[in-house]
């Protein structure tokens, strides 16, 4: 029965593989009236997937730096690979809501640029590292800001769900990482003040142990 069976198998792929099935995409004629993202709106938050890829590679030079044997510091390689995460998925939310309007019909591969090389690679501490985090964010919001100024007041074409989108789900999140990064630099600050090089370790465990 297992040889029939196998014989048969064969038999079927042998005569799939002589028929001429066709390997080109057809175009389709699909009605294109619910497709009414503005063409600038498209252009900015196709920009934005680029920004937030950026900002996620920026993060995770700062996470492999941390996690050096001769500097060893765990909490805060966690932190910056948790932040590198976050704006990986940042991104493919950005590339899902241009699918979900319709404005990722040509050129979905260009999304993804190759210069995403991180600007920095090394900090002289963590105290530094925190600063830059701080000021990464503060860019990708004043990004996002611009994007929903731009489909708000600058076209004639008032995109209120997308503005909504990016206030709810984007600046929500971004105004409450800021003030967590500026309440972990205020915080160790203090602590280098008091202990010196003890406070950053200090610190760290604590960031490792989410005490902070």
């Amino acid at each position: 029965m297992k040889h029939l069976t196998l014989t048969t198998v064969i038999v079927l792929v042998a005569t799939v593989s002589t028929l001429d099935v066709p390997c080109t995409n057809q175009e389709l004629d699909i009605p294109t009236d619910w497709i009414d993202m503005n063409r600038l709106c498209v252009q900015k938050m196709r920009t934005q997937v680029t920004e937030e890829l950026k900002a996620s590679m920026q993060y995770m030079a700062m996470g492999a730096f941390f996690s050096k044997d001769t500097l060893n510091r765990p909490g805060f390689a966690q932190l910056f690979f948790k932040a590198a995460s976050e704006e990986r998925q940042h991104a493919i939310n950005l590339i899902s809501y241009l699918l979900m309007r319709g404005g990722l019909t040509v050129d979905a591969s260009s999304l993804i640029k190759r210069n995403l090389v991180p600007a920095k690679t090394s900090w002289p501490n963590g105290i530094s590292a925190l600063k830059d985090a701080l000021k990464l964010e503060a860019m990708v919001t004043r990004r996002i800001r611009s994007i929903i100024e731009v489909c708000e007041s600058g076209t004639t074409f008032n995109d209120y769900h997308l503005n909504d989108y990016l206030i709810g789900e984007f600046l929500e999140e971004q105004y409450h990482g800021q003030r967590d990064i500026a309440g972990k630099t205020s915080s160790l600050e203090k602590m280098m003040k008091q202990h010196g090089d003890l406070g950053e370790w200090l610190f760290d465990k604590k960031l490792l142990n989410g005490e902070i």
